[in-house]
């Protein structure tokens, strides 16, 4: 089994190896490419010193190699991970802080930051997925690129069914839920959703758990009468149990965004610095410190324990602008020690080659699914997967407030798409959905800002290209 891992540089990656490793696939070769030769080295140095994957309790080693060229490391494979970020961090405080400087949220995958960063990240995963249709026809990608749900169905319109896009939260908020019910949710993010029903619907980062059936009942209405058992998870801390229970339904974190966008707007203002921002600096000073230790005395071994703290650090302080006021405290420890989306990416990536076959929520063209959605439309369900690919199971039909946002939102990321995707010629079509995408997200709310945000967009989208200019570094994760 030939595994390619794109944006393989990225802080990120050691995670989706480790799981790898664990799983005992049949890996005969994991090809690493990033455009970034610097952290390509230093994530590789990192993987060799990692104890997980070579002290003598660990699994095998894994045939690790780096690449020079995209055509290199896609040729051939069997499973592809891909992982994009085109302009790296500095492209995301960009996004974060041009919206901020209109008034509006500054997100990485939500509202104006989503849209620009999908003006940015489309043209890019496009161009990938001819490359794979080309050269790896038969490969499954595996995608954790945000925006995810777009960027997915981007590559979908070229590749079909055989690209897939994860996400961890949905799975670690139905993990929160069965602990908070009192049911076992397992010991990691992969497994939870073979041990419980979970009507979950939506679109990567706007979706929500309407029921949760373990023995045949459904035991969400009762964990949404209780708000002391709510507050055992932090979408109740988040959210508040009253508005919990006039959902009837558990929204994903990244609905605050919407639900609390006035506050969360606050706290992000408060917080002096964008979550963007704290990354760049935690990994200028992870990669320098990184590099020098392989330079010096220090080696893969000491490369390996400067990533495994920075890590550990990234893990504490996720979310953490809005775990302020009355919503403050850490980060649950068993949402820390279950993984993130490595544990759904290699669940699934055995599934498809082969293994047991899963249930797992991922990011997949409709088809019926939802009959009041397009059928190219991604959406993010539960899907029972085997070699055959994934295949959605039933959910209930969305209220008319489910419908109505899913639509709102994924037509504005279809309008940014389709604009970041034409032609030079095209330029004045391209700038009126660029517009409409901004004028319409329901984030923005400001036409002065939709046309600043607009016009700031599309220039860094057209020069994206040439598959050979696109940044692939800085790993992916739902809030960095």
């Amino acid at each position: 089994m030939r595994v390619t891992i794109l944006g393989g540089g990225g802080f990120r990656v050691p995670l989706i190896v480790r799981e790898l490793a664990a799983s005992g696939l049949p890996v005969s070769r994991l090809a690493l490419y990033d455009t970034d030769p610097g952290r390509l080295a230093v994530m590789a140095g990192v993987l060799g010193g990692d104890p997980a994957l070579t002290g003598r309790a660990g699994p095998t080693r894994l045939p690790v190699t780096a690449v020079a060229g995209l055509d290199e490391a896609v040729r051939g494979a069997d499973v592809i991970f891909c992982a994009l970020r085109p302009g790296g961090v500095d492209g995301r405080v960009r996004d974060e802080r041009a919206a901020l400087a209109v008034g509006v949220l500054g997100q990485e995958t939500v509202g104006a930051g989503g849209l620009s960063s999908a003006a940015r990240t489309v043209p890019a995963a496009d161009a990938i997925a001819r490359r794979i249709a080309e050269l790896a026809p038969d490969a499954w990608v595996i995608s954790m690129t945000n925006p995810a749900g777009i960027i997915t169905e981007v590559m979908a319109a070229v590749l079909g069914p055989r690209v897939i896009g994860v996400c961890d939260s949905p799975v670690g908020l139905i993990r929160r839920a069965c602990a908070a019910a009192g049911v076992d949710p397992g010991p990691t993010l992969g497994a939870v959703t073979d041990l419980v029903d979970a009507d979950y619907l939506g679109i990567n980062h706007l979706g929500w758990l309407r029921a949760l059936r373990a023995g045949g009942a459904d035991l969400l209405p009762g964990l949404l009468s209780d708000p002391g058992r709510l507050r055992l998870t932090e979408e109740g801390r988040l959210f508040g149990a009253d508005l919990l229970g006039a959902l009837g339904a558990i929204p994903n974190e990244y609905l605050y965004w919407y639900y609390g966008g006035r506050e969360a707007l606050r706290d992000v203002l408060a917080a002096g610095r964008t979550r963007g921002e704290h990354v760049r600096a935690r990994q200028q000073a992870f990669y320098a410190a990184a590099a020098a230790a392989l330079a010096g005395d220090g080696g893969p071994a000491a490369a390996a324990g400067l990533w495994q703290a920075a890590n550990d650090e990234r893990n504490r302080s996720y979310f953490a602008e809005l775990r302020t006021g009355g919503n403050a405290g850490e980060r649950d420890e068993a949402d820390v020690a279950a993984g993130g989306y490595e544990s759904v990416a290699i669940a699934l990536a055995s599934a498809l080659r082969g293994g047991p076959a899963a249930r797992l929520i991922l990011n997949v063209r409709n088809r019926g699914t939802v009959p009041a959605l397009p059928p190219g439309m991604v959406i993010e369900v539960p899907c029972r997967v085997d070699a055959n690919g994934p295949v959605p199971l039933p959910v209930s039909a969305p209220s008319a407030h489910q419908l109505g946002l899913m639509s709102v939102v994924r037509a504005s990321e279809r309008d940014i798409a389709d604009a970041a995707l034409m032609a030079a010629g095209a330029r004045e079509r391209a700038s009126a959905l660029a517009l409409r995408a901004f004028a319409s997200h329901p984030l923005v709310g400001s036409l002065d800002a939709a046309r600043a945000l607009a016009d700031a967009a599309l220039p860094e989208a057209s020069l994206l290209i040439v598959t050979d200019s696109i940044q692939l570094s800085d790993r992916y994760s739902s809030f960095l």
